[in-house]
């Protein structure tokens, strides 16, 4: 009979910790699971302004002055038509100044340096004071053909020619070529460090300071358009064709895709306070607003 009762009592609590260890497994199983959902990068709408814009094509965010700055190339991208201008837009996506600055014929990336901003413009760095939206001066290129994005290390300005895969420096008035042979280059962004990274038809690249301590950081996202540093191991980019990615560590991870409304992802920028990504849509003539969470 004792050995009846003991059997029945080492059951009981053989079945009790069995179903404890089950319970903790699954609800370690789901902590894990719901950590995982929360860490899934991904983009959520925001807002976007209305379609009064015309071929939005490069967005660049001035925190000192709360503004938005988005290039309208309005016709074809190669023609030197006139017809090119900037907007500004608060970080609402509001419409604060339609036609900032006029006259430009294809205006593609931006840039700001000590009160001026940058413009590429099919064969010609444009400069612009920003305390009036005067054109201060042009500095054409010898030989270019599609001088699209443009970034700063705070006292130079470097900007890509798609065409002939040449990244060119202004430097105190004067323009140089850095750099050559490089198949679809398109978007550029300087870290703290002063590197330059670069996108190109090699994917996603550390290019140093001069070229001599090229590192790749993905070779995936190949024929990136926009580029934004979040951290020294942390970028975005975008496809124009309508695919923005996460690249951390390495890897990639995809955060929207709007091939199917036909909606580009033209040179993104970022608000680093509000995590928001701002898209320039390009034909659909808008720039549109994304929060990031990863």
């Amino acid at each position: 009979m004792k050995r009846i009762i003991a059997l029945a009592l080492f059951s009981a609590t053989f079945y009790a910790c069995s179903n404890t260890s089950e319970k903790q497994s699954n609800a370690e199983t789901t902590v894990a699971d719901t950590a995982a959902v929360a860490t899934t990068p991904k983009l959520v709408m925001a807002w976007e302004t209305d379609t009064t814009m015309t071929t939005a094509e490069s967005t660049l965010y001035d925190k000192d002055a709360g503004t938005i700055y988005v290039s309208n190339i309005n016709g074809n991208p190669t023609e030197k038509d006139g017809n090119g201008f900037i907007s500004r837009i608060s970080p609402d996506g509001s419409i604060t100044t339609l036609n900032y600055v006029k006259g430009l014929h294809a205006p593609k990336g931006m840039a700001m340096m000590n009160g001026k901003l940058y413009v590429t413009d099919i064969d010609a760095l444009v400069e612009i004071n920003m305390a009036d939206s005067s054109i201060a001066n042009r500095y054409p290129v010898e030989g270019a053909a599609f001088l699209n994005d443009a970034a700063t290390d705070g006292s130079k300005v470097y900007f890509s020619d798609s065409n002939t895969g040449k990244v060119h420096i202004l430097d105190n008035g004067k323009v140089t070529t850095m750099a050559e042979g490089m198949n679809g280059i398109n978007g550029l962004a300087v870290n703290d460090a002063g590197e330059l990274l670069i996108l190109d038809g090699s994917g996603l690249t550390n290019y140093g300071k001069d070229g001599s301590s090229k590192k790749v950081i993905n070779d995936v996202i190949t024929g990136g358009d926009g580029l934004v540093i979040i951290d020294d191991n942390t970028y975005i980019a975008s496809r124009w064709k309508g695919e923005i990615y996460l690249i951390k560590d390495g890897k990639e991870h995809l955060l929207l895709d709007t091939k199917a409304q036909e909606s580009n992802t033209a040179d993104i920028d970022y608000i680093a306070e509000e995590n928001l990504v701002l898209v320039p849509t390009f034909m659909k003539n808008k720039v549109a607003a994304y929060k990031l969470s990863y």
